[in-house]
């Protein structure tokens, strides 16, 4: 039995019948004598069961490479995808701290502005 989606084959490559199937947990690809259809694999990379296809199962088997592959990508999408929702997530705490810090300068002007006049005042009229 071969496992990993570089020592597969496509369908029809082999001397003998093959079976070629994925993983149904990691996707992982496998080639395997149709002999051995009906019958549970340990995957060899995630470790869980896995039940080889029948050989009824023939166009199937000659997706399997793709659904793998497909699959595959769609592991890398959705771990792209985590990725930049954390980069957002952290710039979102970075935008909203920023705007807190502008709401109190904004505040602070104020004051200050306020506090200027009522001494321009102050001094206008103690003269």
């Amino acid at each position: 039995m071969q496992s990993g989606s570089a020592s597969t084959e496509p369908v029809g490559t082999h001397t003998t019948v093959d079976i070629v199937f994925a993983c149904t947990h990691c996707a992982t690809s496998f080639v395997v004598d149709a002999a051995a259809a009906g019958v549970s694999v340990q995957c060899q990379s995630c470790g869980n069961p896995t039940t080889v296809p029948s050989s009824g199962c023939a166009a199937a088997a000659g997706n399997a490479l793709r659904i793998s592959d497909l699959q595959h990508q769609l592991k890398e999408n959705e771990s792209q995808r985590t990725e930049i929702t954390g980069y957002i997530n952290q710039l979102s705490i970075q935008l909203h701290r920023w705007q807190l810090r502008l709401k109190e300068l904004n505040e602070r002007q104020k004051k200050l502005q306020r506090e200027v006049a009522e001494l321009c005042e102050t001094s206008t009229t103690g003269e």
